[in-house]
């Protein structure tokens, strides 16, 4: 999974750059969030623009990075949902539970 780390308005950003986020790689996405809570960081944004299709594998990796958030007092957001990934939050109800939004600048700046 090619993952690209950036920094904004103080935030982690991770950007997913894969178009499917499946059983074969969210494995590396769980990994890298419980690296980046583990190493101090307390607001992170994960961007995934990038990605046309999430199953429960990719949905699993984000609940537990919002877990690993959660305990170290820290904060997980989302951003770029394209209609059929956002529809897979829907439809889980996990769009109650995440901090969504539109861009990486308004989940980086947002309070």
């Amino acid at each position: 999974m090619q993952l690209i780390e950036s920094e904004l308005n103080g935030a982690s950003i991770i950007s997913v750059e894969e178009e499917r986020v499946d059983a074969h790689n969210a494995e590396v996405l769980k990994q890298h969030l419980a690296s980046a809570f583990a190493g101090g960081a307390k607001k992170v944004v994960v961007n995934l623009a990038a990605v046309r299709f999430i199953d429960s594998s990719g949905l699993g990796a984000l609940v537990s990075g919002f877990k690993n958030a959660s305990t170290q007092q820290a904060s997980l957001r989302l951003c770029g949902l394209h209609t059929q990934v956002r529809s897979m939050f829907e439809l889980t109800r996990l769009h109650r539970v995440f901090d969504i939004y539109e861009t990486i600048d308004e989940a980086s700046t947002a309070s």
